[in-house]
């Protein structure tokens, strides 16, 4: 049976092969499917296998090959067409998905069917439950980089709660996060590493003051290793919201560590994955 975000990645897939050299950038392309740009590229990845960026270039590349063999049109002249800067750029675009460049391609003369991504295997399945979370006013300090390393962020988040005695009021810890990391460079993403903290808590920085809205949520508690992060997105993304009826909210996800590493084993960690819902 079909759903609305089925409908939404062929939309988005038309509007592509449609406009192969208009903005098709990756917050243009959450205007195109109508999902917050928080939300759509992760559910994009999680069901197709394969992200907006990866399947630009390659349906990009597959109009180029279509063109260069049933056509004659010139080559700078199929480069713009097909959203190239410069005919350079798409020449070496070109061969390293075809093996040859451009010219070569077309004295050939044979056009093959563009690769198509597949998602391999069956994924594990979660409970998730859509619950109601209230707002939250978190302390926190950001943090840009790999999501992995954010680690150092909480170190420093820890020693201005000890210095400034705010341990007592502190409420719970979580993690919040600002892009995809499958479409966001490592060195570019941004996420924010709080404590919830009462309205009577006094904040300066280099603490940020954060209200995390509350509402509608989904809520996927994961029980293990951080390492178990990724697949459970995945679930959480492309098997779970596309099933639900939901739409998320423009506000990003997050993470609340409902225990530490410093006083459980890794099988023992508790993390609730949250999707703010609208």
């Amino acid at each position: 049976m079909s759903t609305p975000y089925e409908a939404r990645i062929l939309r988005v897939l038309d509007h592509i092969y449609e406009n192969p050299a208009g903005d098709l950038s990756l917050d243009a392309l959450a205007d195109v499917a109508a999902v917050s740009r928080f939300h759509w590229h992760r559910c994009f990845r999680a069901m197709t296998g394969e992200t907006c960026a990866q399947a630009v270039r390659r349906i990009r590349l597959h109009r180029a090959a279509a063109m260069l063999v049933q056509t004659d049109r010139p080559i700078p002249e199929i480069s713009a067409a097909c959203g190239y800067p410069s005919p350079s750029s798409f020449s070496r675009a070109f061969r390293t998905v075809f093996g040859r460049p451009p010219g070569q391609f077309r004295k050939k003369g044979t056009l093959r069917l563009p690769s198509i991504p597949r998602k391999s295997g069956d994924r594990q399945m979660y409970d998730v439950d859509v619950t109601t979370h209230p707002t939250r006013r978190l302390a926190a300090i950001p943090h840009k980089g790999p999501y992995f390393e954010i680690s150092q962020a909480y170190e420093k988040l820890a020693a201005l709660a000890g210095a400034r005695t705010l341990w007592p009021q502190v409420k719970g810890c979580l993690g919040v996060f600002y892009d995809d990391p499958d479409t966001t460079p490592a060195a570019e993403l941004s996420s924010h590493a709080a404590l919830e903290v009462g309205p009577e808590t006094p904040l300066a920085p280099p603490l940020e003051e954060i209200s995390l809205e509350g509402g509608k949520v989904a809520v996927l508690r994961l029980k293990g290793p951080y390492s178990g992060l990724a697949p459970a997105y995945a679930y959480l993304y492309g098997t779970w919201l596309p099933q639900s009826g939901e739409e998320p909210r423009d506000t990003p996800s997050h993470e609340i560590y409902l225990n530490s590493p410093d006083d459980s084993a890794p099988e023992d960690l508790l993390t609730d994955i949250c999707i703010p819902l609208a």
